[in-house]
């Protein structure tokens, strides 16, 4: 439903409406990157130094089996590919990519002609991947928290970002993915931080803690994890990502979550289970689907507002002038 909805209004405008949403919030080092291509399972996102996301990526992963491709390329109105995994960009109508690799380019493509090398800009980039091993979800990925404009950044950089992201959190249909590095103080997140002043009670944040293998030897992130240091309502789940080592040497995706698991098993046996990347999906999974199902009723209100005073506006011409020519 919500990727139906996000469809008409890409193609119309959404100005006046909310939709139901999971905006990804995080500092440039805090791991949103390994996050994301480990929610997919596919290496597919820009990577560099300084901003690299500097507009926002609208992320549609669609649950597809094999089985299933055919018919879902059928509706799509594109040729079936080879590979069960593809992706489609909502800019390049018919154009379907099966490596992943192109994906990367198109989108430092795209970010490129409208911000420009340095510029951060607030129209959204919109990329469909469908794949028998994802959840289906949608997720916004925005640029990474900074403080000191580096190189021919603009002197108000640190604004520009700020000023998107509260753009997006303060939607109150949208749910926070506050991304923060394990191996920094937790009660000084700059993710939790923003979160906190749209969402200050805390009930549509969810935290991640990422790098928990990057810890200082003889410390944990139990207390964190558990919420015993600062509370978040719909959780905190901790991840392993990939070290720039594995991303330079093309560690597979499938195998850094198998050291994940392992990892989780050994040094939090008694939480595992409720942490790590196919945890955190699933949970997103049915997060959102609660959240959707909340805001229905709200959203159809609204829409239905839209259409009445539209259908107002038209009946106010009057009837139609015929052309006698």
């Amino acid at each position: 439903v919500l990727n139906k909805l996000q469809d008409v209004f890409n193609t119309v405008g959404s100005e006046n409406i909310q939709l139901p949403q999971i905006v990804v919030v995080g500092s440039q080092s805090a791991g949103k990157s390994s996050v994301l291509e480990n929610i997919v399972g596919r290496d597919f996102l820009p990577r560099g130094a300084g901003i690299v996301t500097r507009r926002p990526l609208t992320l549609q992963l669609f649950y597809t089996p094999p089985e299933d491709k055919e018919v879902q390329c059928q509706n799509l109105g594109v040729s079936v590919p080879n590979d069960d995994e593809f992706a489609i960009f909502a800019h390049l109508k018919g154009k379907v990519f099966t490596d992943f690799n192109e994906v990367r380019q198109e989108i430092e493509a795209e970010t490129d002609r409208l911000g420009g090398k340095k510029n951060i800009s607030h129209e959204p980039i919109t990329l469909k991947i469908y794949s028998p091993k994802v959840v289906t979800l949608t997720l916004i990925d925005l640029p990474g928290l900074t403080k000191i404009p580096v190189e021919d950044q603009p002197a108000d950089i640190e604004k520009q970002v700020r000023d998107l992201i509260m753009h997006y959190i303060s939607n109150p249909n949208a749910i926070i993915l506050a991304i923060t590095p394990a191996n920094v103080d937790f009660s000084t997140s700059e993710a939790v931080k923003f979160a906190k002043e749209v969402d200050s009670e805390g009930r549509r944040t969810l935290a991640v803690l990422t790098k928990l293998d990057l810890m200082d030897r003889g410390t944990d992130a139990y207390d964190v994890l558990c919420g015993r240091v600062i509370p978040v309502k719909l959780g905190i789940i901790g991840v392993v990502n990939r070290s720039q080592e594995d991303i330079h040497k093309k560690k597979p995706i499938e195998e850094a979550l198998r050291y994940e698991s392992a990892f989780l098993q050994k040094n939090y046996p008694s939480i595992a289970s409720r942490n790590g990347t196919p945890f955190l999906a699933k949970t997103l999974n049915r997060l959102l689907m609660h959240h959707i199902r909340d805001c229905l009723p709200a959203l159809k209100t609204r829409i239905n507002q839209m259409v009445s005073h539209f259908q107002a506006l038209v009946n106010s011409f009057g009837e139609p002038i015929e052309d006698k020519v």
